[in-house]
């Protein structure tokens, strides 16, 4: 599954989906497209990330604004119960539960490991948490919570997102290969998913698009 047959999908039933439907579909695969010309990893996780993003990503009121990855959470609930084709728990259970695993183990995608480096968290703190987060993270993988596991390791996903674009990693880095390649192999697959699901369920309330609901 990629970009073009994900489009011309779009192409052929865009006109039965609700306009903010189609809007994200829209933007996410120009966001795809975009990645799959791509041969630096780097910039690929970027374009992913981004596609990922424009899917899930609603215009939310400010009194009643969450965290984003909280938000996402939400959002790969919905998509679990919809996915009839179980193709979320394939994913995570058949092609990528090494790479997952590893992602959720590994402290240098864990957001307070750079609160302690930063001063903002003791030794001792940020240990604490991470062996709670591993107990969590455990619990969901021994239960097969698809949901929950992937939000997991969104969550880590966001913290290498957030040292790219804020400018922590220097691209090309020897010292997150390992951890882009497998972020790139994941979010290359669940994101075509993801749009799948969504192309599946026009039905289903996805919430307003961000920002302008025009296309551009």
């Amino acid at each position: 599954m990629n970009y073009d047959t994900l489009k011309q999908r779009h192409r052929d039933e865009r006109d039965g989906y609700p306009a903010n439907l189609s809007l994200r579909v829209h933007r996410s695969l120009s966001w795809l497209q975009r990645a799959e010309q791509l041969d630096d990893p780097d910039s690929r996780f970027i374009f992913l990330w981004i596609a990922f993003n424009a899917a899930y990503a609603t215009e939310i009121n400010e009194e009643y604004r969450t965290t984003e990855k909280t938000a996402f959470r939400g959002f790969l609930e919905k998509l679990v119960d919809l996915d009839a084709g179980k193709q979320l728990d394939e994913l995570t259970w058949t092609e990528f539960p090494r790479s997952i695993r590893v992602l959720l183990s590994n402290r240098f995608v864990f957001q307070p490991f750079w609160d302690h480096q930063n001063g903002k968290l003791s030794e001792e703190e940020w240990q604490d948490q991470f062996t709670r987060a591993k107990v969590a993270a455990q619990s969901a993988l021994g239960s097969e919570d698809t949901a929950t596991v992937l939000g997991i390791a969104l969550s880590r996903i966001y913290t290498l997102r957030n040292q790219l674009i804020h400018g922590g990693a220097t691209w090309g880095s020897k010292l997150n290969r390992e951890q882009i390649r497998d972020c790139v192999a994941l979010m290359s697959q669940l994101v075509p998913v993801i749009l799948t699901i969504m192309m599946d369920h026009p039905e289903t309330l996805w919430g307003d698009a961000c920002y302008p609901v025009v296309k551009d």
